[in-house]
C-alpha cells in the first residue's frame, strides 16, 4: 500500500524535472537600499544596464507612512507631477509589487514630493529574447554517454516504472 503513495511523488518529481525553467525575476527596486530618499539611491542609474523582460516584477519597499508608488506617464514623471497617476500601486503595507505585463516603458515617482528628492524610476520592459539556437552537430562527432535528452527522460522512465510497479502490486 505505501507503494501507491509513492506514485504521485515520483510523478510529481519528474513533473517538476522536466518543466522548463520559469524566466520571470523579481527586482527589488533600490536593491537593499529600497525605495527611499534616505541613502541616496540614484534611480535612474540603479535601472541602468538591466534588462526588464515581459512577466518580470518590480517590488518596491518603503516607509508606508510617508511615501507611496505612483505609475505615471512620461510627462508627469519628469515633471514629478503627482496630480494625474495612471495607477496608484501603493498598497498601504510598503511592499507594493509591480507586474510588468506589457512591453512598454513604465514610469515610476513617489509623490508628496519625495520625486523632486530622487525618487522617480523609468525602466524600459521588452519581450524576452528567443534562446540561443544550438550549434549544429558535427557529422562526424562521436556519441556521448551523455546528452540532454537523457537527464530529461530519465525521471520519466523512473515515474513510470513506479506507476507500473505499483499497478502490479494492486493486482
Amino acid at each position: 500500500m505505501k507503494r501507491v503513495l509513492l506514485v504521485p511523488v515520483f510523478v510529481a518529481f519528474a513533473l517538476i524535472v522536466i518543466s522548463p525553467e520559469a524566466s520571470a525575476k523579481r527586482w527589488l527596486v533600490g536593491d537593499n537600499m529600497g525605495w527611499s530618499t534616505s541613502y541616496g539611491v540614484n534611480y535612474t542609474n540603479w535601472a541602468k544596464g538591466k534588462h526588464f523582460y515581459l512577466g518580470d516584477w518590480l517590488f518596491f519597499v518603503y516607509d508606508r507612512n510617508q511615501m507611496n508608488v505612483l505609475e505615471v506617464n512620461k510627462t508627469d514623471y519628469e515633471s514629478c507631477n503627482s496630480d494625474h497617476p495612471l495607477h496608484n500601486w501603493t498598497t498601504g503595507a510598503g511592499r507594493d509589487v509591480v507586474p510588468l505585463n506589457v512591453t512598454r516603458n513604465y514610469y515610476f515617482i513617489s509623490g508628496k514630493g519625495f520625486c523632486f528628492g530622487g525618487m522617480k524610476l523609468a525602466v524600459h520592459v521588452e519581450k524576452l529574447p528567443p534562446p540561443p539556437k544550438a550549434s549544429p552537430e558535427v557529422s562526424g562527432a562521436s556519441p556521448t554517454l551523455y546528452s540532454r535528452s537523457q537527464v530529461v527522460l530519465l525521471p520519466v522512465v523512473f515515474a513510470v516504472g513506479a506507476a507500473w510497479d505499483a499497478f502490479i502490486h494492486l493486482l
